[in-house]
């Protein structure tokens, strides 16, 4: 359904390249592109992303648009859709974790409370204004003790995913509710896909 790039393929050509691109390396981006039932392809921009404290998101926002404009500069006339997604918690924004024993912290952090995920979405082609659109939701943990937390890391690798959790693996276990949309949580909001894209 899709290959994925490797490295960078500065003044791409479009020819042969499909009619999509999603401008991520998140395998869980990929997976909702793929529940659309689109054909695509997959590179990975290289951008620097801005880190804004106080302002989630702006921060989305501008990363997205950073991304897509990086993919359509070398891949003309070629549809582009790229994301960012922040989770906020206690007021500061939330990243990978760096290490087992930070992952368990954050979790240890989260039990019992609540964050808000932000997703900002740009899509585009070569040089016209890009489509923008940032959609939040609330994720409400459980208690959650030691053993709680070494049972979710057993069957979900926590340290590639911001706020050392997935959703969409395993979630049972330690998030109790949330409100707004799933996939935004994933990491890339379906319906503004779907509305963009037309996608079935």
């Amino acid at each position: 359904m899709y290959s994925e790039s490797v490295g960078v393929e500065t003044g791409a050509s479009s020819e042969a390249r499909g009619s999509l691109i999603l401008a991520s390396a998140s395998p869980r981006r990929r997976k909702i592109l793929e529940a659309c039932g689109l054909s695509f392809r997959v590179v990975v921009p290289e951008v620097e992303e801005v880190h804004w404290h106080g302002d989630p998101e702006g921060t989305v926002t501008e990363n997205a648009a950073r991304k897509c404009r990086w993919a359509c500069e070398r891949y003309p006339l070629v549809t582009v859709i790229a994301a960012d997604t922040v989770v906020v918690f206690n007021g500061e924004s939330i990243g990978k974790p760096k290490s087992y024993d930070e992952a368990v912290t954050m979790l240890e952090q989260f039990s019992g409370c609540s964050q808000m995920v932000y997703t900002g979405v740009a899509m585009g082609i070569s040089d016209q204004p890009l489509q923008q659109s940032t959609t939040k939701s609330r994720v409400h943990f459980r208690e959650l003790n030691s053993s709680d937390i070494e049972a979710y890391f057993r069957r979900v690798d926590p340290l590639d995913k911001a706020g050392g959790y997935d959703i969409d693996q395993h979630s049972d276990l330690i998030i109790r509710d949330y409100e707004g949309s799933w996939t935004n949580i994933m990491g890339l909001p379906r319906a503004i896909v779907e509305a963009w894209l037309t996608c079935k």
